[in-house]
């Protein structure tokens, strides 16, 4: 999982093998350990309620609705992620999940078009 945090926004990008994972009920972790036990570390997990942000030192934990992750997943590949704004201390945080589109591509194939009837 690639992570990148700026300001008040968090970016996950997770590839197909991850988001396998994460629609059977597991965890993805991504850890900074830098020594002397001080690190960060970021789980992200999937449940059936709405997008959660909770945080103590050093650590995140994300956890997005099952439901649209997998509507996600039924329209890739796709450069177009989910975004959730969280609450988060006295403002907010903006969460955007994507995965990765090269990814896709290579195991899915590009995505076609479907025409309406006539």
């Amino acid at each position: 999982m690639k992570t990148q945090f700026r300001q008040q926004s968090l970016r996950l990008r997770v590839d197909e093998d991850e988001l396998a994972r994460l629609l059977a009920g597991e965890t993805v972790t991504n850890a900074l350990q830098l020594g002397d036990g001080a690190g960060w570390s970021l789980a992200l997990r999937l449940h059936a309620d709405d997008a959660r942000l909770s945080a103590t030192a050093g650590d995140c934990h994300v956890t997005l609705p099952l439901d649209a992750v997998r509507e996600l997943q039924a329209r890739l590949p796709s450069r177009e992620g989910l975004c959730f704004d969280l609450p988060a201390g006295s403002g907010g945080v903006q969460l955007q999940l994507d995965v990765d589109v090269r990814d896709s591509m290579r195991r899915r194939g590009p995505s076609r078009q479907v025409k309406p009837a006539a």
